[in-house]
């Protein structure tokens, strides 16, 4: 392939990939899923060189596990990892929103209202998969407000593992609804308190591993044209 023709599949790959990453935030793919570069193909109208390309980007987010001779496998984080995605998140995210509480502007504030309403739809409307997805990307705005660039994206990469994780080792499904602590938090970054924004998120990441179930649970796969049906 050459320079021109990688670089239309780069640029045709990235609806591809983005579709497929959201599909696996939302739990519609399962961790293990097998995603065939044919049936891929077929399902978005788009060729192999395509999805290849789609599938490496994903691979590179650790999304994806590419094995040779096997294809390509959505991720399925083991019990080891799980526990040191959480225990770098909770070495990461309570100093990051102590830093977002003193920076946090009026229209930082209205995007966080707008994830958490978002987050409530989707929960009405019998969608946990998307409300998670919703909630991992407050997290990335607590980051992304604490202007910390580099830590934000650390912090991004190990949401995208705990989207996961969750969808392996979640014990409770209906917790998503009990949960308030977003409210908690928003109230405490909308006062600039950031010893309170620091003590509430610590106190949510440890709820959120007190709700895994971290055994070597099978996920069970789903058809690729239902868990990718295309509105």
């Amino acid at each position: 392939m050459d320079d021109r023709s990688a670089a239309v599949a780069e640029d045709s790959s990235a609806p591809v990939a983005q579709w497929l990453a959201r599909a696996i935030h939302e739990h519609r793919l399962h961790p293990g899923t097998k995603l065939p570069e044919d049936e891929v193909g077929e399902i978005f109208g788009v060729s192999r060189t395509v999805v290849r390309a789609a599938l490496q980007k994903l691979a590179h987010d650790r999304l994806v596990v590419l094995r040779r001779n096997k294809g390509a496998h959505v991720a399925q984080p083991t019990v080891r990892e799980a526990r040191e995605v959480f225990e770098a998140r909770a070495l990461l995210e309570p100093r990051t929103a102590r830093s977002a509480a003193e920076r946090i502007t009026p229209s930082d504030l209205d995007r966080l209202r707008a994830h958490i309403d978002e987050e409530h739809a989707a929960l009405a409307a019998g969608e946990p998969g998307r409300a998670l997805r919703l909630s991992g990307l407050f997290h990335i705005e607590i980051a992304r407000i604490a202007d910390q660039d580099t830590i934000c994206q650390f912090i991004t990469q190990l949401i995208a593992r705990s989207s996961l994780i969750i969808a392996l080792y979640w014990k409770r499904r209906n917790a998503l609804c009990e949960s308030h602590a977003h409210h908690a938090l928003l109230q405490a970054l909308s006062q600039h308190d950031g010893a309170g924004a620091e003590d509430l998120m610590k106190g949510h990441l440890v709820d959120l591993v007190s709700l895994l179930d971290l055994r070597n649970t099978p996920a069970s796969p789903r058809s690729l044209h239902e868990a990718l049906g295309r509105p």
